[in-house]
């Protein structure tokens, strides 16, 4: 994160405010992340599945910067770490500066335990506990750039919040971010993770991600962090018109999907790239 000041719908600017220690605020929040190990391939290789652009020129992001607490502090964590992370996921191939900016902003170490802390920032997936992982970083910025396709994001939902990592960075670009966990131990965990970012536009439910959120939908965008052989039926109907759906589907073979609502009874469908994803499951543990 550099030094120059950005703006988000929910910024995180000063979580790397190493000044004067803040007193963490916790506003609503609600959990899912089911994450995937899709960078199993890049970390044993040193190779991306995808191309290598030039890395784009830092985003000004959205507006309304909101003050964050102080994270907890590690040796190796710093705003340039976090810069190189963004940095190598644009060489494989993620062009959206806004999601470029939101990944620099969100402090992945305080994710996951500080015994990992030192990996926080390698282009791969790690435990979270539960059979559950923090999602690799180049995944959870090729599936919002997708689900943003260029244009702005109001209402999203997300299933999966696992440890809370993807539903920060989603915070920061979405002007209202709503997620669900299914498993109880994950939701609070989340909840304790994203305490002291007091995140005011992120709310964290739990319950069974297949049946989606009526309460809040429509959402002009739906994330899911874990696969399942279809994208379920309750979630493609809590879809905008116009709004996109980004989803793992499959078994052992898994790719990435993207579905569009063109219509009150109509979906168009896309299949991106392969992809590697926790089980979608139904009901809560």
């Amino acid at each position: 994160m550099s030094d120059k000041p950005r703006t988000f719908p929910l910024p995180l600017s000063s979580v790397t405010d190493k000044g004067q220690k803040k007193q963490p605020v916790f506003s609503a929040v609600a959990t899912p992340q089911t994450a995937t190990r899709n960078a199993a391939h890049s970390a044993a290789h040193g190779t991306s599945p995808r191309p290598a652009p030039a890395v784009a020129a830092p985003a000004r992001v959205l507006s309304n910067p909101v003050p964050v607490a102080a994270p907890r502090q590690y040796a190796l964590v710093s705003d340039a770490v976090r810069r190189a992370m963004a940095a190598r996921v644009a060489k494989q191939g993620v062009r959206d500066n806004v999601v470029l900016a939101a990944l620099e902003t969100v402090p992945r170490h305080m994710f996951m335990e500080e015994g990992l802390a030192a990996q926080a920032y390698i282009d791969a997936s790690l435990p979270i506990g539960h059979q559950q992982t923090i999602s690799q970083p180049y995944i959870v910025a090729r599936m919002i750039e997708v689900l943003r396709g260029g244009g702005s994001l109001t209402r999203v939902l997300e299933i999966g919040t696992g440890c809370g990592y993807q539903a920060a960075v989603l915070a920061c670009i979405a002007q209202e971010v709503y997620s669900v966990e299914r498993i109880k131990a994950l939701h609070e965990l989340a909840k304790a993770n994203l305490r002291p970012l007091r995140v005011p536009n992120l709310r964290l439910h739990y319950g069974d991600g297949m049946l989606g959120l009526p309460q809040a939908a429509p959402f002009d965008g739906i994330i899911l962090a874990a696969a399942g052989l279809q994208v379920p039926r309750a979630l493609l109907e809590q879809l905008t018109v116009g709004g996109r759906l980004v989803a793992p589907v499959g078994d052992r073979t898994q790719h990435l999907e993207l579905v569009t609502r063109v219509g009150k009874h109509e979906w168009d469908r896309r299949i991106l790239e392969d992809c590697h994803f926790v089980p979608l499951r139904a009901g809560v543990v």
